[in-house]
């Protein structure tokens, strides 16, 4: 953990005036008096795939910005199942539930190596009361992450096995393009780094003998091509078929 001082916000470790994803993030329109404000340091962390941000029935003390990386969030069902209720990328913001709860509603669980900036919840209800200018964006980033994710997710739970796990990887392929790759991804065209088949089957909703059933479908009909010994990374050969699978 490297902690970020306010005197060094906008001009030391943080370089948040050059952040490469401050567009995108909680306080994309700070001023710099603004960060005058800010009484608490910003710390800067990194975790491993993995490792758990922020655990279910916590308190709720801060928020972070996610810069690199994926993150999931999981719920625990009645049966005993773990299920995925939303995968946050770069640009999202984990734990906004600290603004309205005291405790964590989600376990968030690196599905990479990650980066984020923390920042205390009080710091941010200070912010909402001396600048009320800020209120606003806040309220609308809450809603923007929930739906972008939401959306993310929504987008790969209709349809069979198949289209399910090639909508995945379709997206994965489009986050690579766009240069956001995941951490590790191999350099290579059409290259794309999937999740465990574990990760995979809580996203889609399908049992883990499935998703390893259709993967292999998939390699052998020369629609992926395997990469890697651990199963993650994969040369997409034939993206038309993947938008469409037969059954």
């Amino acid at each position: 953990m490297i902690p970020i001082k306010t005197d060094s916000a906008w001009r030391g470790t943080a370089d948040c005036r050059n952040c490469g994803i401050r567009d995108m993030v909680l306080f994309a329109d700070l001023k710099e008096e603004d960060f005058g404000l800010i009484h608490a340091p910003i710390d800067d962390l990194e975790f491993s795939a993995g490792d758990s941000l922020q655990r279910m029935g916590d308190p709720a003390s801060s928020l972070m910005t996610l810069r690199v990386g994926m993150v999931k969030l999981v719920r625990n069902m009645p049966d005993g199942r773990q299920r995925i209720v939303r995968v946050l990328r770069s640009g999202d913001v984990l734990g906004l539930e600290a603004l309205f709860s005291s405790t964590y509603e989600c376990e968030a669980v690196a599905l990479t190596g990650v980066k984020v900036c923390r920042l205390p919840v009080e710091v941010i209800q200070r912010l909402n009361q001396e600048t009320p200018r800020l209120h606003q964006r806040l309220m609308g980033k809450w809603h923007q992450s929930l739906k972008e994710a939401d959306d993310w997710l929504a987008d790969l739970n209709f349809g069979n096995a198949r289209q399910r796990l090639g909508g995945l990887v379709l997206k994965m392929r489009a986050h690579a393009v766009a240069g956001s790759a995941l951490p590790g991804a191999p350099a290579e065209s059409g290259v794309v780094m999937l999740f465990s088949r574990e990760d995979m089957g809580a996203m889609l909703d399908l049992k883990l003998e499935t998703v390893s059933r259709t993967l292999n479908a998939f390699i052998r009909e020369g629609l992926l091509e395997p990469m890697d010994r651990q199963g993650r990374a994969y040369r997409v050969l034939d993206e038309a078929r993947l938008s469409s699978p037969k059954d």
